[in-house]
């Protein structure tokens, strides 16, 4: 070594200098400020995305009650209301076969998805998973499927029961949704289904993603080749109720326009015969929902599980006819005769108005008397209640109590506390406890439950002190880099196993800033739609604080009001900043510019209500919903006279004053062309709030259930 450079290095500070040891300290200290304002960013982002998700549920459900209020009080022989409370029209196997009829579907030469013939084998599945990533399979094969899933899944039990050996490891996944992504990518790193290599698909195949229905028919073609390996349960999604809000009624329609409304039907009647639970060599439980402190696996065993259509949609008492060697199930109401039933049946399907007298004033009738009042809370409590005493599950009626038995399986959520609780989050369902869980494992000498239901961050969370573990395999659920996938495999040690990942390539490249402030750009988005489309509620709470009337209000008073308005139990004071930019001095600021600094941009309808306009931007997917149902024939389109039905019938239900002259300058706009009917897709659309201030308009995120066009296959008249 030089003798200059023994000198310079001599002459360097030691190591461990104080001045060292300070800038280390700064630097770290800086990175876990970053750290820790990311993770608090991270986290309202989440709450958000899931308080406005739980939202819309409850909204689903409280317009389901409405809509059985109506039906109990109002409507007796209303076509419009009865239509969503009649059970499936055909009752006989011969007749339903008929229904599912295929053989007068031609498929034509220039079709170039694949062929499928029966009984299925493993290699055409697999070429099926192929052709999905670009192609869409003919309404014959889709009927031929559903024939098939039908009767093979009739022969099935509640729960599912299954065995590990040393060979084999059982993967259970979670959510689907509709993200064809997902699948295809546990299936590259799992392997597809097979006899060595069975799955357990734990329910909510469905909705909110674009190829709920290439999901299904993989997953059905997967059972009928492998029916002792591969297991479907079913989910809280599948519901042709809740389908109706959540995406997968129109995607159907959409898809397979000619025989979509035939397949939709053949599909509620396959979600029924869908298992309600798996159990793996007696230890380990996998249902979509949870449980609740009356929970038995005994008594849903033993449940009549095809008769629950719709988890939304309570018992009534039945009468059973026996017709040849089955018999006929017909709802009767206390109050209605058998010639009232019969004509309910004889409408089914028809596509007609609404009855005169079934809605005329209906908003004048809406404030109820005590008895009626009790009755809708009686409705309420169903769906939400914390579970029944064995006193009173020995009195009551057996078709409640099983009713509620499967609401519970498919709806309820955990909790850290102990107890059982109604969930009124979700508004249906239950939270139960540590402690529910350890007294249900003892009664069944269990170790384990396995749920999905609840997306979270990582893929999965154990609760319960690891008694119960959250799957849930939809990566990128409300935005991309929101979240992450997983299943989990169980050996026979039935030690959880658990393979997270993320299907969009478009998140590997995101960098920690861009992985946060994605997800948080669009759940801002979102959460400033909301607050425009409460416009006039805010505007009213300000006024509140703001007694003297100058415009201005302090922190403090905006987070009270926005709150007591929005109902969302979301961290208002830290989002602030985020949805406040222009304060005036002393903490204060102009509500009244703020709505302007939200940067909503309204569709320009000069001659509609500004009221009725509000009306439709905060309840979108609820009048979305009510078109659906009117939309008998499922055709897209819906009079002019239903359209204005539609209108009171919200305004009933929102407990408001809607004028006739503000409906009809609704019609006339929208009604472009003059023929008399709506297209319900271009209805919506047109009234779309848009953000301003985003540049990610491009797509349409996944919170909000859009679907891209697939390729176009010429000659088939179902796929467009």
């Amino acid at each position: 070594m030089s003798v200059g450079l023994i000198q310079a290095t001599l002459n360097d500070p030691p190591l461990f200098c104080p001045t060292a040891i300070q800038a280390a300290v700064l630097i770290q200290r800086w990175y876990r400020q970053y750290v820790a304002r990311k993770e608090m960013r991270r986290r309202y982002t989440w709450n958000i995305f899931q308080s406005i998700e739980y939202s819309g549920e409850q909204a689903q459900i409280k317009l389901y009650n409405f809509l059985g209020y109506l039906m109990d009080n109002f409507t007796p022989t209303s076509n419009f209301v009865s239509h969503i409370f009649r059970e499936n029209e055909v009752c006989h196997d011969v007749e339903w076969e008929r229904y599912f009829c295929y053989r007068n579907i031609e498929v034509p030469e220039i079709y170039s998805g694949p062929h499928m013939n029966f009984p299925l084998t493993a290699d055409q599945v697999t070429a099926l998973v192929e052709a999905f990533r670009n192609k869409r399979l003919h309404s014959r094969y889709v009927l031929q499927i559903l024939l098939e899933t039908w009767k093979l899944l009739r022969l099935l039990p509640n729960i599912s029961r299954i065995s590990t050996c040393h060979s084999k490891e059982i993967t259970i996944c979670g959510d689907l949704h509709g993200q064809l992504e997902d699948l295809l990518l546990i299936f590259y790193k799992n392997g597809m289904p097979s006899l060595e290599r069975p799955y357990v698909f734990n329910g909510d195949f469905v909705d909110r993603g674009k190829d709920s229905m290439e999901i299904l028919l993989i997953l059905f073609a997967f059972l009928l080749v492998y029916p002792n390996d591969v297991h479907l349960n079913r989910g809280n999604h599948e519901d042709h109720i809740v389908n109706l809000r959540y995406g997968f009624t129109k995607e159907v329609l959409g898809k397979y326009q000619m025989h979509g409304k035939r397949i939709l039907k053949l599909l509620q009647m396959i979600f029924s015969w869908l298992p309600l639970a798996t159990v793996i060599d007696q230890k380990v439980l996998i249902l979509h929902g949870g449980i609740s402190n009356t929970t038995d696996l005994c008594d849903i065993a033993r449940v009549d599980r095809h008769k629950y259509v719709s988890a939304l949609k309570p018992p009534k008492k039945r009468a059973y006819h026996p017709v040849a060697q089955s018999s006929v199930e017909s709802e009767v109401d206390d109050n209605l005769s058998s010639t009232k039933n019969n004509q309910r049946r004889a409408s089914f399907g028809l596509r007609d108005c609404f009855h005169s007298r079934s809605l005329q004033d209906l908003s004048s009738r809406v404030p109820r008397t005590t008895e009626q009042e009790k009755e809708v809370q009686r409705r309420q409590s169903i769906f939400i209640r914390g579970g029944f005493s064995q006193s009173q599950k020995e009195t009551m009626n057996m078709d409640w109590y099983s009713y509620c038995q499967i609401l519970d399986l498919l709806w309820s959520d955990p909790m850290p506390n102990n107890g059982c609780m109604p969930n009124e989050v979700r508004g249906g369902g239950c939270y139960w406890g540590p402690d529910v869980t350890q007294d249900f494992l003892s009664r069944h000498n269990m170790q384990l439950i396995i749920r999905s239901h609840e997306c979270k961050q990582e893929g999965y969370e154990f609760c319960h002190n690891r008694r119960v573990l959250t799957l849930f395999s939809a990566s990128n659920y409300y935005e991309v880099g929101s979240n992450r996938g997983a299943y989990v495999k169980l050996g026979p040690d039935l030690v959880p196993y658990l393979i997270q990942y993320q299907a969009s390539s478009m998140t590997r490249e995101l960098s920690l800033r861009k992985n946060v402030g994605k997800p948080e750009h669009s759940a801002l988005k979102v959460l400033r739609e909301q607050l425009f489309a409460h416009k006039s509620d805010l505007v009213r709470a300000f006024q509140e604080f703001d007694k003297d009337k100058t415009g201005l209000i302090s922190l403090n008073d905006w987070v009270i009001a926005v709150e007591s308005v929005l109902c969302l139990g979301l961290p208002w004071r830290m989002l602030f900043s985020q949805l406040i930019t222009c304060k005036a001095p002393g903490g204060m600021f102009d509500y009244q510019d703020w709505f302007q600094e939200l940067s909503i941009k309204e569709p320009q309808m000069e001659n509609v209500d500004h009221g009725l306009l509000e009306t439709l931007y905060r309840h979108r997917s609820t009048l979305e919903t009510i078109f659906r149902l009117v939309d008998f024939d499922n055709s897209g389109l819906i009079t002019m006279e239903d359209f204005r039905q539609t209108w009171k019938l919200l305004s009933a239900f929102l407990k408001m004053e809607i004028t006739d002259e503000a409906i009809s300058d609704l019609s006339v706009t929208i009604d472009t062309n003059q023929d008399g009917n709506i297209d319900i897709d271009e209805f919506m659309e047109a009234f779309r709030l848009t953000d301003k201030k985003s540049r990610l308009e491009r797509g349409k995120s996944m919170f909000m259930g859009t679907s891209n066009d697939l390729t176009k296959l010429e000659g088939d008249p179902d796929i467009q």
